[in-house]
């Protein structure tokens, strides 16, 4: 093993244009932790944001990125691992990330992934896939089982969809148009254009006497707060962006519990129990894609060294899909 990997260094200020090809000292794994050689990165919008935004933990040369897949290279005291066990990840904003050749992290929260699923693939599952079973733990049984995806058209809506139609919520989102027929494919009942001035009224129209039991919002804690009218008593506003920092109706109304979703808050404030089920769970979805009970969106390939230019296409938007890289 080389003393040094190859990474994609933060600069503070600088956004993704201050991002840079560097070389780092290889790290040992010290007790609880394991080092993966990424064999796959795949890119969420947290990435770009957190290297425009900072982050308190950031300095010169820190790595960003939080999903990868690859294989153990080393192991810490504690950590029982085989070297060469195929893992996935979800890594901590506190650490150096997964735009790297490797990455340090803690072993009990990395991944098996499936014989039969491609590293590719897997690297694509952990922070859309973790972060949409956690939104849906969030609701209870209600009288209504109309649920809301507000923003399907992204990664994190794309696997809602598909897993609260596969506990049987009758799911109902928003999306561009050109996302429509396939959301529909996911198990959606039917899905509106939110560009368009009158889709909550074609909501309501669609519903009838029914009210929606859950909204999940995956634009912002305002954009959230001004759907909340669309809920019935004892609903659910669940917040996958931002939270609710005030109520956004009235006391003693319809009474609706609000919800903020923060998958990467584990790392600091999980305990034990949270870590063991996240990981249980992490591995359920990559067994669910892998058999094919759970597709992935279209996967975008790209170049590790043109990793900034992906970024600044993802946070552009225009063109729909996951994007990934695969390292050699």
């Amino acid at each position: 093993m080389s003393n040094t990997y190859r990474a994609w260094g933060w600069t503070p200020g600088a956004g993704l244009e201050g991002l840079k090809l560097i070389d780092k000292p290889m790290p040992k794994p010290g007790p609880g932790q394991v080092l993966v050689a990424n064999q796959a990165i795949a890119l969420n919008p947290v990435d770009w944001k957190i290297c425009e935004w900072g982050h308190a933990d950031w300095h010169q040369g820190t790595v960003p990125g939080v999903d990868g897949a690859g294989v153990v290279s080393a192991v810490g005291e504690g950590a029982n691992l085989p070297l060469g066990t195929r893992v996935a990840y979800h890594q901590t904003l506190s650490r150096d990330g997964s735009f790297a050749e490797y990455c340090l992290l803690d072993a009990d929260l990395v991944m098996h992934i499936p014989a039969n699923l491609e590293a590719t693939a897997a690297a694509a599952v952990p922070c859309p896939g973790l972060t949409a079973w956690q939104a849906l733990a969030k609701i209870a049984n209600g009288a209504s089982r109309d649920v809301l995806v507000v923003g399907a058209g992204g990664s994190v809506g794309f696997y809602l969809v598909q897993l609260a139609a596969q506990q049987g919520w009758q799911v109902w989102a928003t999306a561009s148009e050109k996302h429509h027929a396939r959301l529909k494919q996911l198990g959606a009942v039917g899905v509106f254009d939110y560009r368009t001035n009158d889709w909550q009224a074609d909501v309501q129209t669609a519903l009838g006497e029914r009210p929606l039991h859950a909204v999940f919002d995956t634009v912002s804690g305002v954009h959230a707060a001004s759907l909340a009218y669309l809920l019935g008593y004892n609903g659910h506003l669940v917040c996958i962006q931002d939270r609710q920092e005030n109520a956004p109706l009235p006391a003693f109304s319809t009474a609706i519990s609000l919800h903020e979703v923060a998958l990467n808050s584990i790392h600091a404030h999980g305990r034990l129990l949270d870590r063991q089920a996240l990981k249980v769970e992490g591995e359920r979805l990559l067994q669910q894609v892998a058999d094919g009970r759970l597709l992935a969106p279209h996967r975008l390939d790209f170049a590790f060294d043109a990793l900034p230019q992906a970024l600044r296409q993802l946070k552009d938007g225009s063109t729909p899909g996951k994007w990934v890289t695969h390292l050699v």
